[in-house]
């Protein structure tokens, strides 16, 4: 039986899809290979994959029902790992249409095969983002989340919505995972640490918005992946006890963090040291849709599957630097 990967070619769903498989797991990859950012890079990743045996890879975009269906027609999966979405908070105040189709469309679509396949677990992604203009730190998953203030937090919160029905009504495992600034080897250009570190090599000035004072909970990627899989291969009881998120059914949500708060300068401090220069900073205003601070509380997802993060930005960003360069010859 296989697990299916859904955006596999993104940043997560590539290194999940390594992961799963370096341990003997098959694995089904779907993805679109949308434009939102470099195609060249989503296949790069795909190519990294598509040399390990276990591994098949359909191009849907799985927001299209009949598409979905046909692509995994003969498949006999075992669980869903759901990680395909329309990312980036500032790219859903100028298209968001791309995010109700592909968030909420596309989410639906997923856990309606979950149901229909009788899938052990499916487990999916939410976001940070979801908690909003809360100013409560550390953010909790108890925490309300009834003021979004991106689309993109709305259509996360919509999706815990939908799989919370889901799981009262037809008793579906789900877990939802609310990441929070996930960087690393092969992350996305889209991200500050990515445009960060290609305008600093590259000579170029920074823009460095919130006037450069912002927190973020800064999380490595392998730290990330061991979460996941941890969370996918302990699927919630249906045992009517309260679950992390309020749920009584088979369904939990869990922050995925480091559990630290990291300043926005220190994090550039650190590119900086890495790429031996110094940034030329544009400090800018915030951008609508972003949050001032984000720190996530993982007592939850610790007490449950005892999570704990081992990578420090200290180390982490070295490593994505290096890497950066490595890959793209900067």
């Amino acid at each position: 039986m296989s697990i299916l990967v859904t955006g596999v070619a993104g940043f997560i769903g590539y290194h999940v899809a390594e992961r799963l498989l370096a341990r003997g797991d098959a694995v089904v990859g779907i993805d679109n290979l949308n434009d939102y950012y470099s195609p060249q890079l989503k296949r790069d990743r795909l190519a990294r994959l598509t040399e390990r045996s276990g591994f098949r890879f359909a191009q849907v975009d799985f927001a299209d029902q009949a598409q979905l269906l046909a692509a995994l027609n003969g498949v006999d999966l075992r669980a869903i790992v759901h990680l395909g979405a329309q990312a980036g908070v500032r790219y859903s105040l100028s298209h968001p249409h791309a995010y109700v189709q592909s968030n909420l469309v596309g989410h639906l679509n997923l856990i309606e095969v979950g149901r229909h396949r009788g899938v052990e677990h499916l487990v999916y992604a939410s976001s940070s983002s979801v908690y909003g203009s809360n100013t409560k730190l550390p953010f909790a998953v108890e925490d309300r989340v009834d003021h979004p203030i991106s689309l993109y937090a709305a259509t996360k919160k919509a999706d815990e919505l939908m799989s919370e029905t889901y799981a009262h009504l037809y008793r579906m495992p789900q877990t939802g995972l609310r990441f929070f600034t996930v960087y690393g080897p092969w992350g996305r250009p889209d991200m500050a640490m990515w445009l960060f570190t290609d305008a600093i090599l590259s000579g170029r000035p920074i823009n460095v918005f919130g006037e450069g004072r912002m927190r973020r909970d800064f999380t490595y990627i392998d730290d990330i992946v061991t979460g996941v899989v941890a969370c996918l291969d302990n699927p919630p009881a249906d045992d009517n006890a309260p679950k992390a998120g309020g749920s009584r059914g088979p369904h939990r949500l869990y922050n995925i963090g480091n559990h630290r708060s990291e300043d926005l300068m220190r994090m550039i401090g650190l590119i900086e040291a890495e790429c031996g220069r110094a940034a030329e900073k544009r400090l800018l205003p915030m951008q609508p849709g972003d949050v001032r601070d984000t720190f996530a509380d993982i007592s939850a997802i610790s007490g449950d599957l005892g999570f704990q993060p081992t990578t420090a930005i200290d180390d982490g960003v070295p490593r994505f630097v290096r890497w950066f360069r490595d890959y793209t010859g900067k």
